[in-house]
């Protein structure tokens, strides 16, 4: 395992312009806020990042930037997956070249074996994993209804080259757990539930990467660790909260997390890329303030603190 790939990592959202096109100074912004922050490491370019939205050229220019502006000081993996294994290779292997820490993909979206196995699946990872020499995190794919079985498919994944760990979609605890002890400790397992960041250490995840570490991180991250150092109440205390919160967020999570970024840190992170928030409607800003509040004060860590 990679003793660095671990913690709480913001699953990035991508500062977009009204044309739906990376903005370069806000993004730019907005990577030196998380970074500064002291985050164990960044996602880039998954689901809550539009990655999938956006053109090769685009998501290259993204992971070219976060680089840059990192320059070093947190580690990152880009999440390379597209529609075609060709242009996923393209990304994997501009990434290596942007010295980013590890790539990830997900999964042929569209279309399956014949079979009902993971052969299609695992075929797409081989492709991806053997084009660099980066570690490799695969999508965990929820509850993996392939004919092999779940155990069946991570012995699999383990056969691959530069195999380092999965990003686990699922938010079943069991499937975590036979994730972890099928894998005899030779995956480094991210929780990509974020209302389970505590619960899923208990399953044998060594970090978790999530949406609402955009907004939150500090305050997951001290939770989680505090957690991990056996503060029991102050997590259950949280994650009642926290999860209370998302609930109540989902239904307008991408206009929430574009006041709520604006509201916190000054940044306009802009739309996001229809149909993805289509239906989202707008948020009075007092809700916004009252909820951003509200997981401060459940974590129990002082604005004053976040700065050490």
């Amino acid at each position: 395992m990679n003793d660095k790939l671990k913690g709480v990592w913001p699953a990035m959202l991508t500062p977009l312009n009204e044309d739906g096109r990376p903005d370069t100074a806000q993004l730019e912004k907005w990577l030196d806020v998380l970074v500064s922050q002291g985050m164990d490491g960044l996602y880039l370019l998954g689901s809550t990042g539009q990655g999938f939205l956006l053109g090769e050229a685009d998501r290259k220019r993204v992971t070219e930037v976060a680089a840059a502006v990192n320059s070093g000081r947190i580690p990152i993996i880009v999440q390379v997956g597209s529609m075609t294994t060709s242009e996923s290779v393209r990304l994997a292997k501009h990434a290596e070249n942007c010295k980013v820490d590890g790539i990830s993909s997900v999964a042929p979206v569209y279309y399956s074996s014949s079979d009902g196995s993971s052969a299609m699946a695992l075929k797409h990872y081989e492709e991806i994993a053997k084009s660099t020499d980066l570690p490799f995190f695969p999508y965990q794919l929820g509850s993996t209804g392939f004919s092999d079985g779940l155990v069946g498919f991570v012995n699999k994944l383990l056969q691959l080259p530069n195999m380092a760990g999965m990003k686990l979609t699922t938010n079943n605890l069991l499937e975590i757990s036979t994730i972890s002890y099928s894998s005899r400790g030779r995956l480094t397992l991210f929780s990509g539930a974020d209302e389970l960041m505590c619960h899923a250490a208990l399953c044998g995840t060594s970090g978790a990467i999530g949406s609402f570490y955009n907004l939150f991180g500090p305050e997951c991250q001290f939770v989680r660790n505090s957690f991990l150092n056996g503060n029991v109440q102050l997590a259950t205390d949280f994650m009642l909260v926290f999860q209370e919160m998302i609930a109540e967020v989902l239904p307008n999570i991408w206009t929430f997390f574009r006041q709520a970024i604006q509201l916190r840190y000054a940044i306009d992170i802009g739309p996001s890329i229809p149909p993805v928030g289509n239906t989202n409607k707008p948020w009075k800003e007092e809700k916004v303030q009252a909820l951003v509040e509200l997981i401060i004060d459940a974590s129990r860590i002082k604005e004053s603190q976040l700065s050490k």
